[in-house]
């Protein structure tokens, strides 16, 4: 590679953000789900900068309605031709679902390369992912979107560094892509992905066999998941206020209150309109979520948008099959404290108080954490009974099973005997109890 090639790899490239809002819609939205389109703006900016990139201008594009063509109105594509002329950028952002023919008839009249936010998102996804699994989660969602796509480049293959192919590549050329070779490349990914799922199911029944509860971090993006996760673990996660910080999960054993022992799951952070074939790509990664005993849904309560955030997270953990109606699987930790002014925290604490799926916590400082670990023990213990046993000190079969379906608290012999107190559930209690009795019939 050439000096020159050097530096251009190296400088920081320059994007155009725009947030395209139709005016008719806000005020048809019910308000849980209204977001105030400067707050869409900034986020939108947020994700451009998550991968490094130089925001030149970030503009609100206010339409009457969608154009087929270009999406905005001419006059304003011609606007930002001007605009982009005197002031060159490497890639036009446009915050809205972007047709093909869209992008390219936007790529033509702006003379530079336009991305929508499912491609910038994937993007973040390609750049951020860095276990085996989470770069083929993302090469597969990104091939599924581009398969729609031929008319774009395919460039990812060409490069030896992060990213997936919007932002890099060689030279402004459009590559043909044929079809077929997605297709193929789709199904190998998907059979590896299978062999992950495998994987990760043989995890979590060795797991169960050590049978700790897990409780599973899910928030929007950037609400202070891999925050709490490092506060309530010891641990050094990476955490930055960045939007998808998080990508690959991790997984770190906590002990509360009480002593007992719980694996809690730091997971990828979701966001509005997140593209369904992502959120099928990392089924694999969600399915910890899928099968944890409690799921921690971590709120940044200083957003202003924090109730239709709340909202995409519920949605995309119904589309997961995840429905709390009785609300004893999923606790809020009402998060960033810190950050909000006295008098809305005084009423906050009183609701949070009110009942008990909600606790006030600022991951920053610690505050709150500690009554947030007591009320996660309280709703895991909702369903679990403390048994006093007695074994002959041989009787290793019933000692493993002990084990394999319950959480040994105590154990300690005498005379000859084994004197344990074993918790578990209320359905493995009885089997416990049913198994004792088949064996002294």
């Amino acid at each position: 590679m050439s000096e020159s090639e050097i530096r251009e790899d190296e400088r920081t490239r320059r994007a155009l953000v725009l947030h395209p809002v139709i005016k008719s819609t806000l005020k048809a939205a019910p308000a849980d789900q209204r977001r105030r389109p400067e707050a869409r703006l900034e986020e939108a900016t947020g994700l451009a900068k998550a991968i490094d990139l130089e925001v030149v201008h970030a503009e609100l594009i206010w339409v009457s309605a969608w154009r087929p063509s270009t999406l905005i109105g001419s006059g304003k594509v011609e606007e930002l031709a001007h605009f982009i002329a005197e002031h060159p950028v490497d890639v036009v952002i446009v915050d809205a679902a972007v047709t093909p023919v869209q992008q390219r008839n936007l790529e033509r009249a702006l003379k530079a390369k336009v991305i929508d936010r499912t491609g910038l998102i994937l993007e973040i996804f390609g750049d951020r992912a860095r276990t085996k699994e989470g770069r083929l989660q993302v090469e597969l969602a990104h091939l599924t979107y581009q398969r729609s796509r031929l008319v774009r480049s395919w460039t990812h293959l060409e490069r030896q560094r992060g990213g997936f192919g919007f932002l890099g590549g060689p030279g402004e050329s459009q590559l043909e892509i044929d079809r077929r070779l997605i297709g193929e490349r789709i199904a190998r990914i998907k059979a590896e992905l299978e062999h992950v799922v495998n994987t990760r199911s043989l995890h979590r029944r060795a797991r169960q066999k050590v049978p700790y509860p897990v409780v599973a971090l899910v928030g929007y993006t950037n609400a202070g998941k891999s925050t709490l996760f490092n506060r309530l673990t010891a641990s050094e996660v990476f955490a930055k206020d960045l939007l998808f910080a998080t990508l690959d999960p991790t997984m770190r054993v906590v002990r509360l209150p009480s002593g007992r022992r719980i694996i809690l799951s730091d997971t990828v952070g979701f966001i509005s309109e997140l593209p369904t074939h992502l959120v099928a790509a990392f089924r694999a990664t969600l399915e910890e979520v899928i099968a944890a005993d409690l799921i921690l849904h971590v709120r940044d309560m200083s957003h202003p948008d924090r109730d239709a955030q709340a909202k995409d997270v519920y949605d995309v953990l119904a589309s997961l099959g995840i429905d709390d109606e009785s609300g004893h699987r999923v606790l809020e930790a009402w998060n960033k404290a810190d950050l909000l002014p006295v008098s809305e925290l005084t009423t906050l604490q009183n609701q949070a108080s009110r009942h008990d799926s909600a606790v006030v916590i600022s991951a920053l400082d610690g505050s709150g954490c500690p009554v947030l670990l007591q009320r996660i023990e309280a709703m895991l213990g909702r369903d679990r009974v403390e048994l006093d046993v007695t074994l002959d000190a041989g009787d290793g079969a019933a000692l493993a099973w002990l084990h394999r379906h319950g959480e040994v608290i105590d154990m300690h012999e005498e005379n000859g005997h084994l004197r344990l107190s074993v918790a578990m559930s209320q359905a493995e209690a009885g089997k416990w109890l049913k198994r004792q009795d088949r064996k002294h019939a």
